[in-house]
């Protein structure tokens, strides 16, 4: 029974075995309690960051966390079958005993139960052997929503991890800036309103060149009905 855990080396070594779709063998510590000595497969390994014990062990149908001071490498050849297994002998019959003396045999007394005496202390339990431990529950992936703007338009995304819960969708100017005045960060609110006032600035002229040519284009329709 192997007495110490893994080593950062042998941490390493899982993972690359992993990483190449094996499932590296292990066999329990000590430190695992009633489960020492007892085989399993390394299935996962998750954060170190986020929890101690982020050796996921399959034992069994179960699939439990442990840290890597609960398991170890288990030695070759452990846990597999012999090849060829030596036949068992044939029995011979037993042969028939002989007539014993009955006055020449001795009679063996029988044990004496001792009781504990009055001054003598009782044996004490033995400690309970550490509980299997719970698998705990996976934390989801962290969900990223992006507000961006780009080429006058503002869009709205969200993604969850690697997946894409919402694709870039367009949204009113008023709508992003609501939305920043949520985050109550004033360097980002203040460089949304700039660039809110630019594009305020920009429609403004936009509007004015407009009008003088719609100025230009009626006092040019006055004139073609005052020739008729």
């Amino acid at each position: 029974m192997a007495g110490q855990g893994l080593s950062t080396d042998e941490v390493q070594g899982i993972r690359e075995a992993l990483a190449a779709g094996r499932k590296p063998r292990v066999v329990f510590t000590e430190a695992a309690g009633q489960m020492a000595g007892q085989l399993g497969q390394v299935v996962e390994l998750t954060d170190p960051a986020a929890s101690e014990e982020f050796v996921v062990v399959r034992f069994g149908r179960d699939e439990l966390p442990f840290s890597p001071a609960d398991v170890a490498i288990a030695p070759k050849g452990a846990g597999r079958r012999p090849a060829a297994e030596a036949k068992p002998e044939r029995e011979q019959p037993p042969a028939a005993p002989e007539p014993a003396f009955v006055l020449d045999t001795p009679r063996v007394p029988a044990p004496r139960r001792e009781e504990p005496t009055a001054g003598q202390p009782a044996a004490e339990p033995k400690p309970a052997k550490r509980a299997v431990k719970a698998a705990k529950p996976k934390t989801p992936p962290g969900l990223t929503v992006t507000l961006a703007y780009a080429e006058g338009e503002w869009t709205v995304a969200a993604q969850q991890g690697t997946k894409a819960l919402a694709r870039p969708y367009v949204v009113k100017p008023a709508e992003a800036l609501r939305m920043v005045a949520l985050v109550d960060v004033p360097g980002v609110q203040e460089a949304v309103e700039q660039i809110l006032a630019a594009e305020r600035a920009e429609a403004e002229q936009q509007a004015e060149k407009l009008r003088a040519e719609l100025a230009e284009i009626e006092a040019r329709l006055a004139e073609l009905r005052e020739a008729r």
